[in-house]
């Protein structure tokens, strides 16, 4: 059975300030979603299913069912604020969902087969996929997930900060722990990141998580678990939010689950800032007069 693509897509966008998640920046108007896509199919996967919210599902089915019908099965989930499904009866107020970990159980009645969770606004390049995909079809268990590890000086951003997931790997190539920097930014030819106050340098090559993660679908009991005990801990907190790297440092540090850091050697790129938009584009453009992809994606 060929691994399922997860896409969030959920996302507000509150610092970009539009949908980015159906923006245009390639030649013919394609979206990253688009690339991802592609390179995803091209790389084995039979699916792809969408997280959104449920009253953009018309908007991503006219941009994306015309372009996908006969090439790969898609599906569409939404992420709410409905916390019975998960058997919480408590109200909690929030103004936006509860983050990534939430979401990928929106996916949970629909994905019975090995999958990838990626982010909607992410180019993550072919190789990440192929990569995946192999993973997914060979060494992956209920015991057995995987990530994605970037470069962090092939992530950043030259118009801000950014948050960084940094991945410390053990001697097995397996993930120890992640640890979340919030302030990262290029200086003076060299990388910090900043807290509380302070500078402190990284290595180029420092491997850190893109949210690109591999699972099999006994994550999703586990995930739902530790929600709801999230949920009751934070009730108070209308920010706080439930993110996937929590979920690989619960199961890392119970010994419930190893988590292989698969490297890849390509350059990430992603839209935060309104900013960023002409270097994804002018980005998209250089693959395209190379040849990684055609002119017109889906013809």
């Amino acid at each position: 059975m060929k691994p399922t693509l997860l896409i969030l897509a959920a996302g507000m966008a509150s610092r970009y300030g539009s949908m980015k998640q159906i923006d245009g920046f390639g030649p013919n108007g394609e979206t990253i979603i688009d690339y991802s896509i592609y390179d995803a199919i091209n790389a084995g996967f039979g699916k792809v299913v969408f997280i959104i919210k449920e009253e953009f599902v018309d908007n991503f089915k006219a941009i994306f069912e015309p372009k996908l019908a006969g090439r790969i099965e898609t599906d569409y989930v939404f992420q709410n604020f409905d916390l019975k499904q998960f058997g919480i009866e408590e109200e909690i107020y929030r103004e936006k969902p509860w983050g990534t970990a939430h979401a990928i159980l929106s996916g949970r009645n629909v994905i019975k087969e090995p999958f990838c969770v990626i982010n909607a606004d992410d180019y993550y390049g072919y190789d990440a996929f192929k990569k995946m995909v192999d993973f997914l079809t060979t060494e992956v268990s209920d015991s057995n997930y995987s990530i994605i590890g970037y470069e962090i000086g092939k992530t950043l951003s030259e118009f801000g900060a950014v948050s960084r997931g940094v991945c410390k790997v053990d001697a097995s190539g397996n993930l120890e722990e992640i640890v979340e920097r919030t302030k990262v930014y290029p200086k003076d030819g060299s990388i910090f990141y900043e807290e509380n106050g302070e500078e402190f340098p990284l290595a180029y090559e420092t491997p850190v998580s893109m949210n690109f993660w591999g699972f099999t679908p006994a994550v999703f009991k586990i995930t739902e678990e530790m929600f709801r005990d999230f949920a009751e801990a934070n009730k108070d907190k209308p920010k706080a939010e439930f993110f996937i790297p929590l979920i690989g440092e619960n199961l890392v540090k119970r010994n419930i689950a190893t988590f292989k850091v698969v490297q890849t050697p390509n350059k990430w790129f992603g839209v935060t800032y309104k900013e960023d938009k002409p270097y994804v584009q002018d980005s998209i453009d250089q693959l395209v007069k190379n040849g990684t992809y055609p002119e017109k994606l889906w013809n």
